[in-house]
Order: structure tokens, then sequence, then C-alpha cells
């Protein structure tokens, strides 16, 4: 495993690979990686000769100072675990190597991007363009891998494909959880013992809205997952979206579309979760 910090030295690795005739995947990580990161490499793994993982705490996505001060940073372990993965390039750069200037790119990115997580986080997903963007055009990966977790964020960034062009396929991979049905974060080793103990209550407000939404209106199952959360003194529901699983807009009725997502944003002990489950599938 090559671990790379210099963007002409990632460039040059990669291109060697390419003018081997190899397929490059790649995984795009902010670090503090755990078995829901680790299956993306799998997958990688499994589809593409080269797996290239970049391990950075983009600045540009964060509008809360806050939130980017405290996340986990485990740099030593992120290594040890890609290693054990079988990745074969790992990207850890510093802020100045992907930023030498302020980027000032403002991408067309629609209305995917100005719902449920844009509406609550201004500025969040053009971040996320700047720096994917980036990406795909220092690997020019064959592949590009992300998980279901961040469901608007695919949406997101199948948006940015169309508006600038990329070439690649964009591989969404299943929410990895806990046994208890909590999802998979980096942000979860930041809950105190009361607040992982609440935790999971988000995941089984979802599964249990599933059967509830048999017989009930979209509004009633929505505002049954809010109260579900709610009931719990550690947790604060931000929103809960039900909404076409394409387009991200919210749906009225069952019937509006073939494929409807619910997503939710939780304050847990402080902490901000998310989670999504399908009531439709496409």
């Amino acid at each position: 495993m090559i671990v790379i910090g210099k963007v002409n030295d990632l460039e040059k690795a990669v291109d060697a690979f390419r003018n081997e005739g190899k397929s490059i995947g790649l995984v795009p990580t902010m670090g503090a990686l755990h078995e829901g990161h680790l299956s993306l490499v799998e997958r990688c793994r499994n589809e593409n000769d080269v797996v290239v993982v970049s391990v950075f705490v983009n600045p540009t996505q964060f509008n809360n100072k806050e939130d980017l001060r405290t996340y986990p940073r485990t740099e030593e372990a992120d290594k040890a675990l890609l290693e054990k993965a079988g990745c074969d390039i790992v990207f850890m750069p510093s802020v100045e190597e992907v930023y030498p200037e302020p980027d000032t790119r403002v991408f067309d990115l629609g209305q995917v991007a100005e719902v449920m997580e844009g509406a609550m986080r201004p500025g969040h997903f053009n971040g996320v363009a700047q720096i994917v963007s980036k990406l795909f055009m220092m690997v020019k990966p064959d592949r590009a891998y992300f998980g279901e977790k961040d469901f608007q964020q695919i949406a997101v960034i199948r948006q940015m494909l169309k508006t600038e062009g990329f070439k690649l396929q964009i591989v969404p991979c299943p929410i990895v959880r806990e046994e208890d049905g909590l999802a998979k974060s980096s942000r979860n080793v930041r809950l105190s013992p009361e607040a992982r103990e609440a935790a999971p209550s988000i995941y089984h407000a979802l599964t249990d809205s599933t059967q509830y939404a048999q017989n009930h209106t979209v509004a009633e199952t929505q505002q049954f997952v809010i109260d579900y959360i709610n009931a719990h003194p550690e947790m604060e529901v931000e929103y809960y979206q039900i909404v076409d699983g394409i387009t991200l807009m919210p749906v009225n009725d069952w019937s509006d579309s073939d494929y409807i997502v619910g997503c939710v944003t939780v304050y847990c002990g402080g902490v901000r979760l998310i989670d999504n489950i399908a009531y439709k599938q496409k």
C-alpha cells in the first residue's frame, strides 16, 4: 500500500496503473474509518484492479466550525485498516495541498441540493462538490463508491456528474449498521453512554414506520417517526422528510412515486446523526 500526500504524486501513481490497462476505483472518505467505510473498500476491491482511498477532512463542506474542529481524526488507525482491507493507494493530503488557494467554484446542483441537508446546512453540498470534483480530476476513476447513509449526497454527486461532464460510474453501497441498528458513523464515537443507548431508536422508528405506513398517510407516517424519536429525552428530530428517491422532492401520497425514501436528521445528546429508509424500492 502506498501512502501519498501530494497531488502530483497521486496523479503519477494512478497514471502508472492506468497505463498498464488497470481499472481504477475510488473511495472518498473523511477518515475515522469504520466497518461502513471498509464495506466500500471491499466492494471497490472486488470490482476494480486498483483501489484508491482518500482520507481528508474537507473544510469547505462544514458550515459549523465547531463540527470541523471536533470531527474525529485517526490517521494511523485508518492506514492500518486500509492496508488490511487491500487498499493500493491512500491519499492523505494537507488542506494546503488540496486548496493551495480558496476554491471559489459554485456548482449548479439543482433542487436535490436545496432540500433537507441543503436547507439546514447552507453551502454544505457546494463544498462536497468542490472536494469530490477535485478527487475525480486527480484520480480519474472508472468507479467511485459512496455509502447510502448519505443518501442525499449521492443524488447531489450524480447531479454534479451531469453538469460537469465527468465520465465514471457512481456506486451506492448499503448502510452498515451496529447490531442494535444504529447506522455506523464516524460521529458515533462522540456519543455519551446515554446518547449511545438512545441512538438505536432512530432506526427502530424508521423500521416500525414501514409497517405503520401500510395503513396510514404520508403525513401520519412522518409524524409517527418524529413523535417516536422525540419521545426519548436524549433526542430531538431536526427534520424527517418522506421524498421521491430520485428528485428528493416531498411526496404527499404513497402513489406519487415508485421510489419513496424517508430521510431523518436527529440531534442525539448534541451529536447530529442521519439515517434513511426506503418505503418503496425503485
